[in-house]
């Protein structure tokens, strides 16, 4: 168990095939949620991780603390970005699809953090529906975010679309 914790990043989540592919019966058209990958962004270390527990709010950075919409509830707390990415692929090979950021700040001493749930809901639901939202990020932010994307895969970026390049370049 005690392993388990030391890992810092898991990956993307695998792209599966369609599950609706062929018989144009329930489900088809609707969304699925096996291409989409929570990142959190730790702005003040500097680093970025895949952490699939974000997806039901219970990320390592989300555990034990309590939410509210009041950003002086978590005032002196960490920033953090959680940010959607989804990956789809295209003739030449996978690549980032969708990547919306939502804000997070967590003050681990107070057990307290602000976040927009409906900001969250609605940015996995943008980047699922193939958009990109992550112009508003502060400048360093915007380079990790960069950096870990290219990282982790420098044939995804170059596929991917030119206004994620662009919005992430400073």
């Amino acid at each position: 168990m005690e392993e388990n914790k030391k890992k810092k990043s898991i990956g993307f989540n695998i792209i599966k095939s369609d599950p609706t592919d062929g018989h144009g019966g329930y489900g088809v058209g609707s969304l699925s949620l096996d291409n989409v990958s929570p990142v959190i962004v730790d702005v003040e270390d500097g680093d970025a991780i895949v952490d699939i527990g974000a997806m039901h709010a219970r990320s390592q950075v989300e555990k034990g603390i309590k939410f509210t919409r009041n950003r002086e509830d978590s005032e002196g707390g960490k920033p953090y970005w959680l940010v959607w990415v989804t990956i789809d692929r295209k003739e030449a090979g996978p690549y980032y699809a969708g990547v919306t950021a939502c804000e997070m700040v967590v003050n681990r001493e107070k057990r307290r953090g602000y976040k927009l749930l409906p900001e969250h809901v609605n940015r996995m639901d943008k980047s699922i529906k193939r958009h990109i939202i992550v112009d508003h990020m502060d400048e360093k932010s915007k380079t990790i975010l960069k950096n870990f994307l290219k990282s982790h895969d420098e044939g995804m970026w170059e596929r991917s679309e030119n206004k994620l390049k662009q919005d992430l370049t400073i």
